[in-house]
């Protein structure tokens, strides 16, 4: 029988068409993928071979003639595997990421399949149309005010700098200044008032606008990395001209909402622009047992969330969304003639998002939501939420382990062997101990001058004797090191 590949021209730079080793190579990647996804709960939850491994595995010559396609997908999985992490796994605990559940994932392989560009309406019908139905979806989800616009882009970092462009632009409007055309140079300065701990992403948006991450109004927050709303309430009566006030929904370490409503009641009484980057904890809103942590949030001018964390989406998908859907428009809109007209009634996927030319990441949302259902997600919210403090119960039963947050939400920060400086050379122990037994992933990160695990519950795949099982590795790892084994 003839190998299918023969059909394709062996090394040929440029085939004739689709072929039956085209269908077989795709077959085959299928096939990793499904074996990969099945292998998670058993294989452990980090990589088994180092960066510095994975660099001599892919190394090699730059190849002047082309392979064929079946030997290099065979190839780049033998090379890949041992380097790759179950970020998808049941375990995983390590950031605030979702798993990627198979409805998306199904949902994603088609979008690449069908390779559509979801810049425009006029050729990618059904990709504007899924867009616009699934963005409705989505305000429903996060109840958020329907008249909203929602910009589909990468992710939470690009949602902040989406939603903060648009702010930027509205704000200097209503000064007097046309940001779009005339740029910054000259233009009246914007004030940024937001809470110390703030997320990176945050200050990166502010960055990229011009809006600088050191000259915003930092202010404290409490333990919880809440900003203080006495100290929002006096910066807010010493600001002049434009001003952009963010909140957070969802600390990254702790969990913590700021006072998002008293927040948006001072901050609009001065007419500032009210952001809030709710990466995670915008999706409090879609269950009922945690709605009340984002109460009057819907307050606010805009929002930025992450589709790959409580909707489980694979990554490349977050969500602008926008009030004023005309200042979105405006802050990111294209023109070019050989793009389509805006026309009334219709709605051009391009002017929500900063990019031209981008996947068509409406089909994987649908999918999802679909998939899920409005109690869905809700139920995956509660449940997530109710882990995190068996899990916080469990560690904090521990002698010598002390659960340093309040668990509202699915955050559980972590500290081992006490205040002291011999408490951060522990817990950094612990951690590397963890995650060398690979049972589950914990990561570590510096809060308020103290070395901490932070354990984030959110794959749609942990159950609660998945979570018993990590907190016995947890647990086992912190006896080992208090019996002074390396």
């Amino acid at each position: 029988m003839t190998d299918p590949r023969e059909t394709a021209g062996k090394g040929s730079a440029m085939p004739a068409g689709w072929s039956a080793a085209d269908e077989l190579m795709l077959d085959r990647a299928a096939k990793h993928a499904i074996e990969f996804r099945r292998s998670l709960a058993t294989r452990p939850q980090r990589p088994r071979k180092s960066l510095g491994d994975m660099r001599q595995a892919f190394a090699g010559p730059l190849a002047a003639q082309g392979r064929d396609g079946i030997d290099v997908i065979e190839d780049l999985v033998a090379r890949a595997d041992p380097g790759l992490a179950a970020m998808a796994g049941p375990r995983f605990f390590g950031w605030v990421i979702g798993a990627s559940h198979p409805a998306g994932v199904a949902a994603d392989w088609l979008t690449s399949a069908w390779g559509q560009n979801a810049a425009g309406h006029t050729p990618t019908p059904a990709v504007a149309a899924c867009e616009e139905i699934a963005a409705g979806w989505l305000l429903e989800l996060l109840d958020l005010p329907r008249e909203c616009s929602v910009g589909f882009v990468t992710g939470a970092t690009m949602a902040n700098l989406t939603c903060l462009a648009a702010a930027r632009g509205e704000m200097l409007r209503r000064a007097g200044w046309d940001a779009d055309a005339d740029g910054l140079f000259g233009a009246p300065p914007i004030q940024v008032i937001l809470g110390e701990e703030a997320h990176a992403s945050v200050f990166a948006a502010l960055q990229l606008l011009g809006l600088g991450h050191h000259r915003v109004t930092r202010l404290p927050v409490d333990d919880q990395g809440r900003m203080e709303l006495r100290a929002f309430e006096t910066a807010m009566a010493r600001t002049e001209g434009p001003v952009i006030a963010i909140a957070q929904a969802g600390h990254v370490n702790s969990g913590a909402f700021d006072p998002i409503g008293e927040i948006a009641a001072i901050g609009h009484r001065r007419k500032a622009w009210l952001h809030i980057d709710g990466a995670f904890g915008l999706w409090a809103r879609a269950c009922p047992e945690t709605a009340s942590l984002v109460q009057g949030l819907e307050a606010a001018d805009s929002w930025a969330t992450d589709g790959h964390k409580w909707l489980q989406l694979p990554y490349d998908c977050g969500f602008a969304i926008v009030r004023d859907a005309e200042a979105h428009r405006r802050a990111m809109t294209i023109t070019a003639s050989y793009l389509p007209a805006l026309s009334a009634g219709e709605r051009i996927p391009a002017d929500y998002v900063p990019e031209l030319s981008r996947r068509a990441r409406a089909f994987p949302v649908w999918a999802m939501i679909q998939a899920l259902g409005r109690d869905g997600v809700a139920q995956m919210v509660a449940r997530h939420c109710r882990i995190a403090r068996r899990m916080a119960e469990a560690l904090g039963a521990e002698a010598g382990i002390a659960v340093l947050n309040r668990v509202e939400l699915n955050q559980i920060v972590v500290r081992f062997g006490g205040d002291g400086p011999s408490g951060d050379d522990l817990t950094r122990r612990v951690i590397e101990r963890v995650q060398r037994d690979g049972t589950c992933f914990a990561a570590g990160a510096q809060w308020k001058g103290r070395w901490i695990m932070r354990l984030s519950v959110i794959s749609w795949y942990t159950t609660e004797a998945e979570a018993d099982r990590a907190v016995g590795a947890i647990v086992g790892a912190w006896r080992a090191i208090r019996a002074g084994e390396a």
